[in-house]
């Protein structure tokens, strides 16, 4: 090593871009995926300000929506899933 402090450059700053897409687009959550609170599947996930990322099923999601509203830089919501339809054949 030389002793000179590492610039970063053009290529660093897409790296960083390219990374902080990827972030966004993370796929739908899935079964495996569980609540912080309780353990039961999760339905939405926010993540925070700050890095951090929470999972919470419908249920506590709810409960915890203001709170998660000043504190998440997005909240993604998949609990329309839970809505019942009718699969009965005539």
């Amino acid at each position: 090593m030389t002793g000179r402090a590492r610039t970063t450059g053009p290529a660093d700053d897409r790296k960083r871009e390219k990374a902080d897409v990827n972030m966004t687009l993370a796929p739908s959550l899935s079964a495996a995926d569980r609540c912080d609170r309780c353990g039961a599947q999760a339905y939405i996930r926010a993540r925070l300000v700050n890095g951090g990322e929470l999972l919470f099923c419908a249920h506590h999601g709810r409960q915890h929506l203001p709170q998660l509203q000043e504190k998440a830089s997005e909240i993604h919501d998949e609990s329309d899933r839970l809505v019942e339809t009718d699969n009965t054949v005539n």
